[in-house]
């Protein structure tokens, strides 16, 4: 009885943690969700990974990581497009970093940014052990200046293979002018949380907690920007909190 009963509260005990990073899944069914956790994604997910998952775990603002679903997607595509040169915008405790960092060659770059270095430092003794930290040029602070001076050096124009945006969603425009002269033609960026917790169909006086509410005008406007946007063809996935890759065409 007493086997039976540990058993199941390390089922229960893993089902917490998949609510506690933040439950990033638009299916209507959870266990369909842990589903796809147990049987894809948690065997293959490489042990730095998994670490640095759970540490994010137990961070109060947790709900800012990147799903694990979703670091499997960012590190397979990578793989797929042969990325060598990133870039992230918004990087937390490094998750999908982390994701990416193992995904592209061992001379390939990472530009991340994030006003907040004490949450980078949180996961970068993770990212040292796994090898992949000389990949990485971290900057702390907004990440619009760096983008400017960027823009300014005709040099820097289509030379990232990959960019990641899951930062402030009030800016994600801002980004979107500047990245689309900074990734290369036939290059991709990936805007996160563009379904936003679902709230982009939701009824205008539907009860959303206020940070939602806030940034959901900013998303709506930003996918309806991209869906027009003569320069780019576009792909809207369900996955975490929604995903759009965007890819350069001119």
């Amino acid at each position: 009885m007493a086997t039976n009963k540990t058993e199941e509260q390390q089922q229960q005990s893993q089902a917490g943690r998949h609510q506690e990073v933040g439950h990033k899944s638009l299916l209507q069914s959870d266990a369909l969700y842990q589903y796809i956790l147990e049987t894809s994604v948690y065997p293959r997910e490489p042990e730095p990974m998994k670490e640095l998952r759970e540490i994010t775990a137990k961070h109060p603002w947790n709900l800012m990581t990147t799903s694990a679903d979703e670091g499997q997607f960012l590190n397979m595509l990578l793989k797929l497009i042969n990325a060598k040169n990133t870039m992230e915008i918004g990087v937390y405790t490094g998750y999908s970093l982390l994701a990416t960092a193992l995904a592209i060659p061992h001379d390939g770059k990472i530009l991340a940014m994030d006003i907040n270095r004490e949450n980078y430092e949180l996961g970068l003794p993770v990212i040292q052990k796994a090898g992949v930290a000389h990949k990485i040029d971290f900057k702390e602070g907004p990440a619009m200046p760096v983008l400017d001076e960027l823009v300014q050096d005709e040099k820097n124009h289509g030379s990232f293979d990959f960019i990641f945006v899951d930062a402030d969603k009030d800016n994600y425009l801002n980004y979107h002018k500047r990245l689309i002269e900074l990734v290369k033609v036939g290059g991709l960026i990936g805007y996160d949380n563009t379904l936003w917790n679902g709230s982009v169909v939701a009824p205008p006086d539907a009860p959303l907690r206020k940070y939602v509410r806030y940034y959901r005008d900013f998303v709506l406007e930003l996918n309806k920007a991209l869906a027009v946007d003569p320069r780019i063809e576009i792909c809207m996935l369900p996955v975490g909190d929604g995903i759009t890759l965007c890819r350069r065409l001119k």
